[in-house]
């Protein structure tokens, strides 16, 4: 019932926008997140993923922690969370991992990211037990493959193909409808680990942490899709979707959702 799709997309922001432009096969095929990124001084850096996560959480947290910090331009380090699952509140200078029941709100998985200019402040990830505690999704392949998917979109990672009817690519930056495979869609591929090189070749001269945010980006609840702003994008089948809230000043915050079936 779905349509087919064979192009890899790069994402690029114009004006708050994510528009998507079709690469020639002959370029480097890239799956940045607009070209969002942390500001940092040198490489490898060190990102903070606070743990606000239940106990049958946190193993999934702790292999896509070693996943993505097998980067030679970042590392991740699991820190106590700052917030509660409840709430999920974003934290300067880190992400934060929560999950919780968060009701039948079609959303499976969510990450959001709060930017200034091109640079990444903080970000949430959030996985919703409503959908996770069913059959369907209460599976190691489905917890690897969201969590993988959601924190790389916190590094500034989009999507290498969101048709979940393709086959495989073998990452979790895939969006699929049988994350086991073959092959499994759990962990990052090499080309992720090349589009961070690309992402962070450059270096800043100063970090997210001296950054601040408009307080009013930080007293919302972005559980509901009412509180995501502008859709931008969304997949063919519908299953993934990428909203925008605009707080001027290039002070945005970004919300990529995985929607249950």
């Amino acid at each position: 019932m779905f349509t087919k799709i064979q192009k890899r997309f790069g994402s690029i922001v114009v004006l708050g926008l994510f528009a998507l432009a079709a690469f020639p096969s002959f370029l480097t095929a890239t799956h940045s997140w607009g070209g969002y990124h942390w500001a940092r001084t040198a490489n490898p850096f060190t990102l903070k993923l606070g743990d606000n996560l239940t106990s049958t959480w946190d193993p999934f947290l702790v292999t896509t922690s070693s996943d993505w910090s097998l980067s030679t331009v970042l590392d991740t380090t699991i820190v106590a969370g700052g917030t509660t699952a409840q709430l999920c509140r974003a934290t300067l200078g880190r992400v934060e991992v929560c999950n919780r029941k968060y009701g039948n709100n079609g959303w499976l998985g969510i990450a959001q990211i709060w930017v200034s200019g091109s640079h990444i402040t903080q970000g949430t990830v959030k996985m919703n037990d409503t959908y996770f505690n069913t059959a369907t999704y209460n599976t190691t392949p489905w917890r690897n493959l969201v969590m993988c998917q959601e924190v790389g979109h916190t590094l500034g990672l989009d999507h290498q193909d969101v048709d979940s009817t393709n086959p495989n690519l073998g990452t979790c930056m895939d969006y699929t409808n049988n994350p086991s495979g073959p092959p499994s869609n759990e962990h990052p591929n090499q080309h992720d680990y090349d589009e961070l090189l690309l992402i962070y070749e450059h270096l800043d001269a100063t970090t997210t942490l001296s950054q601040t945010a408009p307080a009013a980006m930080n007293q919302l609840s972005f559980d509901d899709r009412k509180s995501w702003g502008t859709k931008v994008r969304q997949s063919q089948d519908g299953l993934t979707a990428l909203y925008e809230l605009d707080f001027g000043g290039g002070n945005k915050v970004f919300t990529h959702v995985i929607w249950a079936y």
